[in-house]
């Protein structure tokens, strides 16, 4: 199976790499799938490592997108910094070697199920809260956590592409162990503060 969103991608990451485009100019050549693209295209930095600075931008732009899909909102709006944003050609270049082994993974488990759940508005706006909030814990200082709340952006993103919506079910699920963990990481500080600066480094 081909999935729609890996071709979609790949084909902004080919010409990124080619030419640097802006992320309005994706939305721009996206329509309204857009959000779930750009919102994607955003979170898979996070899944390997990522030169610095990047994470603060792709993760407010994340943040940004997803309450607007909370709004019920299918035209999105960014703030000028983050939709002027190019994506360095380096960038795109890994980001495309990266996508292709993760469609290969996608692929096997994503397909259209449960589309009266996918297609539904509120769904939408749920996954929009999820995300937002999933996007407020990739932006958190602790260090090799990022995959988590990252991987699970991906997969709401890639099940509203694709209309999936059993995979939704599974984004949720992750987004509570998600929530349940971080929880644990402040606890632990909490009681333990001293151990604030290991984290932080």
């Amino acid at each position: 199976m081909s999935l729609q969103f890996s071709q979609d991608i790949e084909r902004l990451l080919t010409k990124s790499a080619a030419e640097s485009i802006t992320i309005a100019e994706i939305f721009q050549e996206t329509g309204e799938r857009g959000i779930s693209l750009v919102i994607s295209l955003l979170a898979l930095p996070f899944l390997f490592p990522m030169p610095p600075g990047l994470s603060g931008v792709m993760g407010i732009g994340c943040f940004c997108l997803a309450i607007q899909m909370a709004w019920g909102r299918k035209s999105p709006w960014l703030p000028q910094q983050i939709a002027q944003y190019k994506f360095p050609r380096s960038v795109s270049q890994k980001l495309l070697k990266n996508l292709r082994r993760i469609t290969v993974w996608l692929e096997r488990i994503v397909r259209p199920r449960w589309q009266q759940i996918a297609t539904n508005r509120y769904i939408w706006r749920t996954n929009g809260f999820c995300i937002a909030w999933l996007s407020i814990l990739l932006m958190l200082p602790f260090p090799l956590t990022n995959p988590l709340p990252a991987t699970t952006i991906l997969l709401l993103a890639v099940a509203n592409l694709e209309a999936d919506g059993l995979l939704m079910g599974i984004g949720y699920l992750l987004t509570l162990c998600n929530t349940i963990f971080f929880c644990f990481m402040g606890y632990v500080l909490w009681q333990a503060p001293q151990l604030l600066p290991s984290f932080l480094k």
